[in-house]
């Protein structure tokens, strides 16, 4: 996926393999590089503190009307439109945030995607070579624990 990025009053456009891998695979001006996304505390920029907040994934900004809908509910539902190549996980399942439950090819890509959830698996709501809509219920979880990987 293509993002444009502005740092110091340059703007870059930056294609992201995997958003979901670690490392993060980044190509910029095509220079490949392995970026790691920090956890936990943020450093310093400029000799000023950076305003922590805690993130809650299921909290409307104040710019959108609803929630998001990838991390609301029970379900986790696909980050893009696809097919299903391969599922992980069957009903019963216990997972843990961050493993990988299924794989969507989208443009002749894999994509993993990795479950944003600790929990038990309730119900798998696709199949192998179904073909899914961006944001479409992909797994239904039960006894969600209060982790969220993302």
């Amino acid at each position: 996926m293509k993002y444009k990025i502005t740092v110091n009053n340059q703007t870059y456009e930056v294609e992201i393999e995997n958003i979901n891998a670690r490392p993060v695979v980044a190509v910029v001006d095509g220079e490949r590089f392995e970026v790691t996304p920090e956890s936990g505390a943020q450093k310093e920029a400029a000799g000023k503190p950076i305003e922590k907040k805690a993130f809650n994934p299921n909290q409307p900004s104040l710019g959108s009307k609803a929630p998001n809908q990838a991390l609301s509910g029970d379900s986790q539902t696909a980050p893009l439109p696809g097919t299903v190549v391969e599922i992980f996980v069957k009903a019963g399942d216990k997972v843990e945030a961050g493993k990988v439950i299924l794989v969507i090819e989208a443009m002749k890509m894999k994509n993993s995607i990795r479950s944003l959830y600790s929990g038990v698996v309730s119900e798998v709501l696709v199949s192998a070579g179904q073909s899914v809509a961006h944001k479409q219920p992909l797994i239904k979880f039960t006894d969600l624990s209060d982790t969220a990987w993302m």
